[in-house]
């Protein structure tokens, strides 16, 4: 590649389109929670923001978990991976109810891709319970519990991420 062409954002490296629906993502949230029913009780539920935050809310509602707390990572700046930075750190009254390790704790996410976000949070509690609805092929040894699994080359179009438009067919002419 010349060095001045354009860095490809992940999206556009990627290359496989999977789109989700809310009435899907919502299906994929319950059925997560009808496995983790099988592994609770959770003291609360840490949602890795900002993708983890619907799941989590679904997860705890179904679990009938009333704490939840958020540890806020950013690592994408809208489709380009880049380096992570903790912008909030899990609470300490979360920690406390963990044990200080995270046992009985539950954090939730929507992806776990290449897995440095997940690495990160398994360091700050390290026997919690990690959960994701979604998983990809490097990511997925780091999360205990997930629905689906997609390619690594897959990228998933989060239902609020996406507005109903117009999509051509997939071969030109097709319409």
């Amino acid at each position: 590649m010349a060095a001045d062409a354009p860095e490809l954002s992940a999206q556009e490296r990627a290359g496989k389109a999977f789109p989700v629906s809310w009435d899907q993502f919502h299906r994929d949230c319950r059925a997560l929670t009808w496995r983790l029913n099988e592994v609770g009780p959770f003291h609360a539920v840490i949602a890795i923001t900002r993708g983890g935050l619907v799941p989590a809310a679904i997860v705890a509602r179904e679990l009938g978990v009333r704490v939840i707390d958020t540890v806020c990572i950013a690592s994408y700046d809208h489709n380009k991976q880049g380096e992570l930075q903790v912008l909030k750190g899990i609470s300490e009254q979360a920690i406390k109810l963990g044990g200080g390790t995270g046992k009985g704790l539950l954090i939730v996410d929507d992806l776990v891709d290449t897995g440095k976000t997940g690495r990160m949070v398994r360091e700050m509690l390290p026997d919690a319970h990690f959960a994701t609805v979604y998983a990809k092929p490097m990511g997925r040894p780091l999360v205990d519990t997930f629905i689906t699994e997609v390619s690594q080359d897959t990228w998933i179009f989060f239902p609020w991420d996406t507005a109903l438009s117009y999509h051509p067919p997939l071969r030109d002419g097709a319409a």
